[in-house]
């Protein structure tokens, strides 16, 4: 019947008793699979980990124009590490630093949830939030 119409016989699923083949042409099916999956490609949002850098001796105004890219990153979907450096003396004072840390993480409780916790590697502590 295949050969009669011009076209090729497809099994469709194999593993079904019985097996359930179609008429039809292979060229165009592989085709259309390849624009459905083309399509699927494009619609899926690849996720970003944006970072903002800080110190623990940051002032109230350098602090809220971090805060407000912070929530621009997480209106954009992606998520944020908040990295605190430490230079020098501040390493005496990671209380600062950790305090810095918590109140980040009070300030964007609404729209962020913490992924990973504020945690200190070498001279950094580090913090990933992730949007809602």
């Amino acid at each position: 019947m295949a050969e009669e119409a011009g076209l090729d016989l497809v099994e469709i699923s194999p593993n079904n008793d019985p097996p359930v083949c179609k008429i039809l042409d292979l060229g165009k099916l592989k085709y259309a699979n390849q624009k459905k999956a083309a399509e699927a490609r494009k619609k899926q949002k690849i996720v970003e980990i944006k970072e903002i850098k800080m110190r623990p001796n940051i002032d109230t105004h350098d602090y809220e124009v971090k805060m407000k890219a912070i929530n621009r990153f997480f209106e954009d979907g992606d998520k944020v590490r908040v990295t605190l450096r430490f230079r020098g003396r501040e390493m005496a004072h990671q209380e600062l630093g950790m305090k810095l840390l918590l109140q980040v993480k009070e300030d964007t409780a609404a729209i962020a949830k913490v992924e990973a916790e504020p945690k200190l590697e070498g001279r950094q502590m580090m913090m990933v939030l992730a949007p809602r």
